[in-house]
């Protein structure tokens, strides 16, 4: 889960979900597309608040163009709205 390993709750820090969303992309395999919510189990994501989900999606969108862009790149966005990523 998170840094600590303590499961995702509301509770859970913006950086700890960042950090968790960052070393699940990792895990990915090469040419796996994904979203954010992709890396994250269902009943895991429900618990975030939607302002941090936002949040979230914003910073690993950063995170992708910056630290990350030699492994996951941004492909655009689902007919939800939520980007699109692929794992180099």
């Amino acid at each position: 889960m998170p840094v600590s390993n303590a499961p995702v709750t509301r509770d859970t820090p913006l950086p700890d979900l960042i950090s968790y969303a960052q070393m699940e992309a990792e895990r990915l395999l090469p040419d796996e597309e994904f979203t954010v919510r992709d890396l994250f189990l269902g009943y895991e994501w429900n618990r975030i608040y939607t302002g941090d989900r936002t949040r979230l999606g914003s910073a690993f969108f950063a995170y992708a163009q910056g630290e990350g862009a030699g492994t996951i790149a941004p492909l655009g966005k689902t007919p939800q709205n939520q980007q699109r990523y692929k794992k180099l």
